[in-house]
């Protein structure tokens, strides 16, 4: 037996590897996604004031720290028994909504597109933004890093930062949006959109309009039937703020609808002992395993699992592109992985509509952005949609509002089941004989990849709290020695 490994894994945030192992016959036995790192934050969570909290979560991780932030700040309201103002309401969203838009095109033009632009197998070294931009041009790599400042700068003036926003409070926000910025929004949305409008185009022109590009992407490599998981509105299109967490099966029919107060009933979380990410399920048909199909209890989230677990997109021109997407695809729900790069930009171009949306609202500049009527602080859950999925906080205090319980599954860990039996299924369908080019290596990096993963999110276990087995293995494949944390 060969074992190759992937260590580190690249163009994610955090840590992982991926270790393959290959038969004599050169065809792999299995394949396992490893998550070597670790993190408390719901350990040393316990004893804070719980309005802290939205604060200490953003610290969690560096690319999504607003999604935790909002999730965070969401919680505390319910702790409190508070509903936020409309202008507080709005003015969270509209932060949020601009994070996704710039989210998605760091994760586009950097993180996956470089597979698609460059090509699978293009050199390592040319894999990166230095090589996309060599290829499409310095003009277009011009445009996505001044979208990119100009979003993120309406987070900092907006959420005080960029990185840990500082907006969240109890009931509302910190800080109003003056009627004389209201034309600058405006202005943002309006560009957002053409933007959107571009990347979409571009991913045209270059996936779709590549004959190979699409044969990967819809290839059995990367095809897993999963239940899918997203927040939907009244309506049951897709919210990034608010709304009911819809779950549909294979087939697409709904099998579960419930307010995020009821997320403990319907989600169960397991734990294996090779690795410190959890395995979120669905209690209602349990854990069966890392398998596929309408008997597992497998889900997954992200942009793709959210767009097949609604009706639809909440407005005008990504509901077009929504549909386009799927009249190409061959119908809904779409199981292709690697389709999660198109509904990523549907969903850029969503979120951009939706600040162009709320540029227009009255309450938008409200000063009222304060609701104070807050009832004894005991329990609250927060849920948004990260760009990389479903993303819920749940938090218990006593009545003096210091924390005494808190429970986070991030977007990633949504997808944690499902990044494993992707990264197995690439490797087995994707490398044959003991001799295993790089570029195959990266085509199975791609499995996770398209899930936009955050790993230093996932991982919540404290060193001694988990069980943990390491083998050390001789080349031949035979267990030289076994290490145990019981």
């Amino acid at each position: 037996m060969k074992t190759v490994v992937i260590d580190p894994i690249t163009r994610l945030e955090g840590h992982g590897k991926i270790s393959i192992f290959i038969g004599d016959d050169g065809e792999v036995e299995k394949a396992l996604f490893q998550v070597p790192e670790l993190r408390g934050f719901e350990a040393f969570s316990i004893g804070r004031p719980v309005e802290d909290m939205p604060q200490i979560t953003s610290r969690i991780c560096g690319v999504c720290p607003t999604a935790h932030h909002m999730a965070g700040t969401k919680a505390v309201d319910a702790v409190y028994g508070v509903e936020p103002t409309p202008a507080a309401r709005a003015i969270r969203e509209m932060v949020n909504c601009a994070f996704f838009a710039e989210d998605h095109a760091l994760h586009f033009y950097v993180l996956g597109g470089p597979d698609f632009v460059l090509g699978p197998t293009a050199p390592a070294g040319e894999r990166n933004i230095l090589g996309v931009v060599g290829k499409v041009g310095l003009e277009i790599g011009g445009q996505v890093i001044e979208m990119r400042r100009r979003l993120r700068q309406l987070i900092i003036d907006y959420a005080g930062k960029v990185t840990h926003p500082v907006l969240g409070l109890p009931g509302g926000v910190a800080k109003a949006v003056p009627e004389a910025d209201r034309d600058k929004i405006r202005e943002l949305g309006k560009d957002a959109i053409e933007f959107g409008k571009f990347s979409l185009k571009l991913f045209e022109d270059v996936v779709l309009g590549n004959e190979e590009y699409v044969k990967i992407v819809t290839g059995d490599a990367y095809v897993h039937e999963t239940n899918y998981m997203g927040l939907v509105d009244e309506n049951n299109k897709v919210n990034f703020y608010d709304g009911d967490v819809r779950v549909v099966n294979p087939s697409g029919e709904e099998i579960l609808r419930f307010r995020p107060s009821e997320y403990a009933d319907h989600i169960g979380e397991h734990v294996e002992d090779w690795t410190y990410i959890k395995f979120p399920f669905l209690r209602k048909l349990g854990w069966k395993g890392f398998v596929d199909g309408p008997d597992s209890g497998v889900y997954r989230v992200a942009p793709l699992a959210r767009l097949n677990a609604a009706d639809g997109m909440a407005t005008p021109l990504a509901q077009e592109e929504y549909e386009k997407m799927y009249k190409t695809l061959g119908g809904k729900p779409c199981h292709l992985t690697l389709a999660n790069h198109w509904a990523r930009l549907v969903e850029m171009l969503s979120a951009a509509e939706r600040i162009a949306e709320l540029a227009e609202a009255p309450e938008l500049t409200s000063p009222e952005i304060r609701n104070m009527d807050f009832k004894t602080p005991s329990e609250g859950v927060g849920i948004v949609e990260a760009p990389r999925g479903t993303l819920i906080h749940h938090y218990k205090t006593d009545d003096q509002g210091l924390m005494t319980g808190c429970n986070l599954i991030v977007a990633t860990v949504g997808n944690s089941a499902a990044m494993c039996m992707s990264i197995e299924k690439a490797a087995k369908k994707l490398i044959h004989g003991t001799e295993v080019e790089e570029g195959l290596l990266n085509m199975v990096e791609m499995a996770f990849r398209a899930y936009d993963p955050c790993l230093s999110c996932a991982t919540h276990a404290l060193p001694g709290k988990m069980p943990l087995t390491v083998e050390i293995v001789e080349p031949d494949g035979r267990i030289r020695d076994v290490l145990e944390r019981k």
